[in-house]
């Protein structure tokens, strides 16, 4: 196989087994850089396994039920991987404070659900930054941070 396409398999994997409906932690060590960088619109950029580990544990004991997708094929180019995706939860779990725009008092009911495009670069098969353009307006007016008029 190609780099790209060595590449790609490595982020699917990723997309499945980190942020997909079954979380598996372990891929963190198993594909993840020690020192990888995590960054989305929505939370503090998250730097280092054990970090990206504890975000994860976090976000999903608030949602329970969180899970990600892809809705396009994954397009790689040398050591970058582009990725299309949907996804949300319902918070049903302890209090959440990790968006940047405010935090979620236990057990709210509500739901997000928003979409992203991702782009992961990696070196000698591990990845060692996710940096992630999201619709975090639409995910945090759902969760009632944000207020419409």
């Amino acid at each position: 196989m190609s780099l790209q396409e060595d590449n790609k398999a490595i982020v699917g994997r990723w997309f499945t087994d980190f942020w997909g409906k079954a979380c598996n932690l372990n891929v963190v060590d198993d594909i993840a850089a020690p020192d990888m960088l995590l960054k989305y619109s929505l939370h503090e950029p998250r730097r280092g396994r054990d970090d990206i580990k504890a975000f994860m544990t976090d976000f999903r004991a608030a949602f329970p039920d969180l899970n990600f997708w892809g809705t396009a094929d994954l397009i790689a180019e040398g050591d970058y991987v582009v990725g299309q995706w949907d996804g949300g939860g319902t918070h049903t779990g302890p209090a959440f404070a990790d968006f940047l725009a405010g935090g979620l008092p236990a057990n709210t009911g509500r739901t997000m659900r928003f979409t992203g495009i991702t782009v992961l670069k990696l070196k000698g098969g591990k990845i060692i930054e996710e940096i992630g353009l999201d619709d975090g307006v639409t995910a945090l007016t759902q969760l009632g941070l944000l207020r419409t008029v």
